[in-house]
């Protein structure tokens, strides 16, 4: 993901990428404006962060229970950055990589939520802040790549494989790190500090993305 985007903030507070008006709560572009003053992409997460005006902007962090030291400090630390900002995160709830996330959310103050498998919240770790039970078993890997608008794969294993898989098939940008999926369309980075940055600049993209209609599907153009 090399696109530059261009952030700016007006005096009357509202964000411009683009040129184009952003409309937080929705999450897309609206009219043309070219204004304001110029914002790096830190600076527009944490101010939007700072009002908690992010919390409806869900990354999935996904990964292995069986996990390496390394992977499970890249989650953790991932996650810390990410709940720092405000961002709400979504993972399996158990786990491995998924308590490491889980962890580092906590430990940032943000908000995790984690989607669980069996039909009781109690299967949750201890750093979930909701624990959303399924009862649908590995069924619920969809949801969590559905449910993200961005997913960071630390690590592999099969579960962690079909959840790239959904996030590939439903259009969202998958970022992996640790041994991630070697998989068409997977973005890999190095370090994590790599990682943050391209989900946060996968997120500012997708405000320019049609947004779906009911039936799931995609309108053209912008929404004012």
């Amino acid at each position: 993901m090399t696109t530059e985007i261009r952030i700016a903030r007006r005096n009357d507070g509202r964000i411009e990428v683009d040129g184009h008006l952003l409309n937080v709560e929705r999450w897309r572009l609206g009219a043309a404006s070219d204004s304001g003053h110029p914002m790096a992409l830190e600076e527009f997460f944490q101010y939007l962060g700072s009002s908690g005006r992010l919390r409806g902007i869900v990354v999935g962090i996904i990964g292995p229970r069986d996990a390496t030291p390394a992977q499970l400090d890249a989650a953790e630390r991932i996650a810390f950055a990410l709940g720092g900002y405000g961002l709400t995160l979504v993972c399996g709830g158990k786990t491995g990589v998924m308590e490491a996330a889980s962890k580092g959310c906590h430990h940032a103050g943000g908000l995790l939520i984690g989607i669980l498998p069996g039909s009781v919240p109690s299967e949750a770790n201890a750093y979930v802040g909701i624990p959303l039970p399924t009862g649908i078993g590995e069924a619920r890997n969809m949801i969590i790549a559905k449910a993200a608008r961005v997913l960071v794969a630390v690590g592999g294993s099969y579960g962690t494989l079909s959840e790239v898989a959904y996030g590939l098939h439903f259009s969202k940008p998958v970022i992996g790190i640790e041994g991630a999926a070697d998989v068409a369309g997977v973005l890999h980075v190095e370090t994590v500090e790599r990682a943050v940055e391209e989900v946060l600049k996968a997120l500012i993209l997708a405000s320019t993305r049609p947004e779906p209609t009911k039936n799931g599907e995609e309108t053209g153009g912008t929404c004012n």
